[in-house]
């Protein structure tokens, strides 16, 4: 039996739910191949947008309020004041007001939403969501970086989540093959292509993160005031590691990992541009090692999962990635011998989990737009 792709699973939906003929857009999920917690920190980090997005089949409906039927259930969101929900809901009705915010006109809609992109796995299913949704309201009208910062927006302003800017960027900007180098800082980025050697597991550590209970947030309040001693507005703009002896306990911990993690991430661009997949290996598994015991995002079932891959054959390099507090790993493998690593990694881990994790390959995919 086969399942219909989640662009057909949104445009039927719509016609259940509404009238009328739908427009429809895409916005993908992300990897982060490398530079993690450190977007917020103004540095500079390597991910790129994935074959597994979400899809929105959106209509103006002439009232003062979004009609949404999605995966997650159904809801009106008025449009004439922000009602906070404390679930997906928010993600929606945050990205219109966002919009507002940012001097766009918002109508009121009918929304159908599918998605498969897997939620709590770290390859950002909300911002595909806010993406995704941001390209539908503004009729496609709103793209690239502005589109990224208005669907940030709405998760910092509206959700209530500190995120920074990657996960929506690399979700609006992607570019086909391509892994994004973006400074955080300015917003200014170079696609990278992907050598045809370099191959991408996603493996879920069947622990689910909920960034919003605090520990991501305590840690970007860490490199704020790590950030605050040292006299820079942020973390990236200390070039000399050195300065950190001016820190201690929590603060200290945090900016080590992210002026060591800035400069891994520099190191892989180079590593990429020359095809040398092992060298990125490497640096993948010092990022875990700080993630980890600096950064301490990390849980015992992560590090459990992320030591198996890295010991598997054909796998370079392996390390949590995203926020932290669980969700996925990402394992660098050679093509040839991908799936045989991942089949091990998942019989080894499944019995220490109880249960099989989801797993998949993804290859570096375009980013948001609308499909005519």
């Amino acid at each position: 039996m086969t399942t219909a792709p989640q662009s057909q699973i949104a445009l039927a939906r719509f016609k259940d739910a509404f009238s009328g003929s739908p427009r429809l857009f895409r916005a993908p999920g992300r990897i982060n191949i490398i530079g993690e917690h450190v977007d917020y920190a103004g540095g500079k980090v390597m991910p790129a947008a994935i074959d597994f997005a979400c899809w929105v089949a959106a209509r103006p409906n002439g009232l003062d309020v979004l009609r949404v039927s999605s995966d997650l259930g159904q809801g009106d969101l008025p449009l004439d004041h922000f009602v906070k929900q404390g679930d997906w809901r928010d993600y929606v009705a945050g990205v219109a007001f966002a919009l507002a915010d940012a001097g766009h006109g918002v109508q009121g809609y009918d929304l159908a939403i599918a998605s498969d992109v897997p939620m709590g796995a770290g390859v950002s299913s909300s911002a595909a969501l806010e993406v995704a949704v941001g390209l539908a309201l503004s009729g496609g009208a709103v793209t690239g970086k502005d589109l990224a910062l208005i669907a940030q927006a709405a998760e910092n302003n509206y959700v209530g989540m500190a995120c920074g800017i990657m996960d929506q960027f690399a979700s609006a900007c992607g570019v086909e093959g391509h892994a994004l180098m973006l400074d955080c800082a300015t917003l200014a980025y170079q696609p990278i292509p992907l050598p045809a050697t370099a191959c991408f597991l996603i493996v879920d550590s069947g622990v689910k993160h909920q960034h919003t209970s605090g520990g991501y947030a305590s840690r970007r309040a860490d490199c704020e005031t790590a950030a605050h001693t040292l006299g820079v507005a942020l973390l990236a703009g200390v070039t000399d590691l050195g300065a950190l002896d001016q820190l201690s306990g929590n603060p200290l911990k945090r900016a080590r990992h992210v002026l060591t993690e800035i400069e891994r991430t520099q190191r892989a661009e180079i590593a990429l541009v020359q095809g040398d997949l092992m060298e990125l290996g490497h640096l993948l598994n010092a990022s875990h090692a700080s993630l980890s015991a600096d950064m301490e995002v990390s849980t015992p079932e992560v590090d459990r999962l992320t030591a198996l891959a890295q010991a598997t054959a054909g796998v370079y390099g392996a390390r949590m990635m995203g926020g932290g507090f669980g969700g996925s790993i990402i394992a660098l493998v050679e093509p040839d011998l991908a799936a045989t690593a991942l089949e091990a990694i998942l019989e080894t881990y499944s019995v220490y989990l109880g249960g099989r994790p989801g797993a998949f390959v993804v290859r570096a995919s375009a980013g948001a737009g609308e499909v005519l």
